[in-house]
């Protein structure tokens, strides 16, 4: 199989006052294309870093990280953003909604900052949010909906522009444990049915039995 994600020797380390924390201690990992692999380990350990670094969110100090062939490190702020927009979609424990928009509108935010057509918008939105469940509950608010519901929003706005790569961090986190399952029946669906590869941390050794594999992290280094 194609190599989609490969990381070689990361390093990350943060200030704290004056003191120096290293989040990654050398973490070397390779994911394929297409596959589920769930990142475990407790609060602290380095998993969302890890993350955050694979999908461009932070910058790391020294290593490696190659997606699609393409070197994170030597994208500029403005490559980096277009790397974001179009090969990774990300699904975060909060959700991350627009209070003031509604499901059809926070998930077709992308799409106009993508500067797509505003019918070619509409159509694919919508396709997108009855993909997830949610064709009657378009035009709802955030705070009309339930945590499941929200999630899905999430997920139809990580989808939207068409992104190989899931980036899922504890996208269950908010959700009761049968909101949950469905929530994790979704996301198995979209890596299955439409060979995305996913990436998803989490502390839950049931939602992390989705995945083809798990990778065990403490203290910022791989250790199963």
């Amino acid at each position: 199989m194609t190599k989609t994600i490969t990381v070689t020797d990361l390093v990350r380390r943060y200030s704290l006052g004056e003191v120096l924390v290293t989040a990654l201690n050398g973490v070397s990992v390779s994911i394929e294309q297409g596959e589920f692999v769930s990142i475990m380990g407790t609060s602290g350990s380095g998993k969302s870093t890890l993350l955050n670094l694979i999908g461009g969110l932070d910058r790391f100090d020294s290593g490696k990280i190659i997606v699609d062939e393409l070197d994170i490190a030597s994208l500029d702020e403005n490559e980096l953003a277009r790397y974001r927009r179009e090969k990774i979609g990300f699904i975060f424990q909060s959700y991350n909604l627009i209070p003031t928009l509604t499901a059809l509108q926070n998930v077709e935010l992308p799409l106009i900052f993508a500067g797509v057509p505003r019918n070619d918008r509409l159509s694919k939105t919508e396709q997108i949010l009855r993909a997830v469940g949610l064709e009657k509950r378009m035009h709802h608010r955030p705070t009309e909906m339930s945590g499941g519901e929200q999630q899905r929003v999430a997920i139809g706005r990580a989808l939207i522009n068409g992104p190989s790569i899931i980036l899922g961090d504890e996208p269950t986190g908010n959700l009761d444990s049968k909101t949950g399952e469905e929530i994790m029946k979704l996301l198995t669906w979209m890596n299955k049915e439409n060979g995305l590869t996913v990436v998803m941390v989490t502390h839950d050794p049931e939602k992390a039995s989705y995945a083809d594999r798990t990778i065990l992290i403490k203290d910022g280094r791989i250790i199963d």
